[in-house]
């Protein structure tokens, strides 16, 4: 049987720094399964090995490696010209049928395609969340600027939760309104038995996931907390165990045999280690915030995100009480099951049709003015 989408062709940029990797090569995959072909891009530091491997083999699906400025690192936009011209040459030689785009202001080139933005995160909403006010440096003046340009320039902009779409809306009145697409992933084959250890995924240099504070309460836990990354949490003794970074398959396998997930972030506008920790079977401990009570409220503990104590206390009692942990680690399980990556990918591939008929995608659209860098 010849899958629907065969020869559907998507241009997708992507990043390898954090969760967009994980989020586009696993859409990717999902996409090229269904029969489409998957032209990725990646902008920014390249991918590590191990990241290549997670795509190797991929029917349909070819990579691009790019070293073009990431857009949070570039915020005047001084590398947009070349980002452009090498972007529009890539479209030129793929010919998709669509652009789907994991950052903003890109979408502020001339696309012969119907260009769909997706809103992962953005440096203003994560300031406001972090800091509690607005970016005052003139630099980040230009991305705030950008972001709306990219926003009103796309033909639809997505997000993976009501509440980060909202705060989109609220940021930049973009021209058209945001539709919701929830993040997903597959669901483990197996499960290993739990461990006595609470798992903390996350970067921990951004000060947005607020690992500091499993660091200060740590030492008093029975239980040691386990981090993905370098920059190990806790003090000098068995409470706080770190390790190198990571590959994703080696983070999914502790995920599998930790008891607990803990989430303090500030700034979260989906999470997907909180997905995967989920489908894992880990119990969930997250931060009161908008985007995690959307997707979790009733199958989750939830902390205000600052307050030490009560996180020590909401964690000490999980070490303690088996018949709460366990009932958290089936509801989070059951939960997870509303975002698979199959619904994802369905409710992608359904758009993606539907921009490449209309007949806004006829011709080329007007460029959108990016806010320029003079020398």
């Amino acid at each position: 049987m010849t899958p629907p989408c065969r020869g559907f062709r998507v241009l997708m940029t992507t990043d390898a720094v954090g969760g967009v990797w994980v989020y586009a090569s696993t859409l990717a995959r999902a996409l090229c399964q269904m029969g489409m072909e998957v032209s990725l891009v990646t902008l920014g530091p390249a991918p590590r090995d191990d990241q290549l491997e997670t795509i190797a083999g991929i029917s349909g699906l070819t990579l691009e490696i790019t070293d073009l400025a990431l857009e949070w690192l570039d915020p005047e936009g001084r590398d947009f010209h070349r980002a452009a011209d090498r972007l529009a040459a890539i479209e030129n030689r793929v010919e998709p049928d669509v652009v789907h785009l994991n950052s903003y202001r890109e979408a502020t080139s001339i696309w012969r395609a119907p260009v769909l933005v997706i809103a992962h995160s953005c440096v203003r909403s994560w300031w406001l969340a972090c800091r509690g006010e607005e970016p005052t440096e003139p630099r980040w003046f230009d991305y705030i600027a950008n972001v709306h340009a990219g926003l009103s320039a796309a033909d639809r902009w997505i997000a993976p939760t009501r509440s980060f779409r909202d705060n989109i809306t609220e940021l930049y009145q973009p021209e058209s309104a945001g539709l919701v697409i929830h993040n997903g992933v597959e669901e483990h084959a197996s499960r290993t038995r739990k461990q006595p250890f609470i798992l903390a995924a996350g970067r921990q240099w951004d000060e947005a996931k607020n690992l500091s504070i499993l660091a200060d309460i740590a030492p008093r836990l029975a239980w040691p907390i386990r981090t993905n990354g370098p920059l190990g949490i806790g003090r000098e003794d068995r409470h706080g165990e770190s390790s190198a970074e990571l590959s994703h398959a080696a983070l999914l396998e502790t995920m599998r045999r930790a008891s607990v997930l803990a989430s303090p972030a500030v700034y979260e506008p989906f999470g997907l280690a909180v997905l995967e920790a989920a489908t894992a079977g880990c119990a969930l401990v997250l931060s009161d915030i908008p985007s995690f009570r959307e997707l979790w409220d009733g199958a989750a503990l939830f902390v205000e995100p600052r307050d030490r104590d009560e996180w020590q206390a909401v964690l000490a009692c999980l070490t303690h009480n088996d018949a709460l942990r366990h009932d958290l680690q089936k509801r989070a399980a059951l939960r997870a099951r509303r975002y698979r990556l199959k619904i994802a990918a369905d409710a992608y591939a359904g758009l993606y049709r539907e921009l490449a008929g209309s007949a806004h995608a006829a011709a080329p659209r007007p460029h959108k003015q990016l806010a320029e860098v003079q020398s």
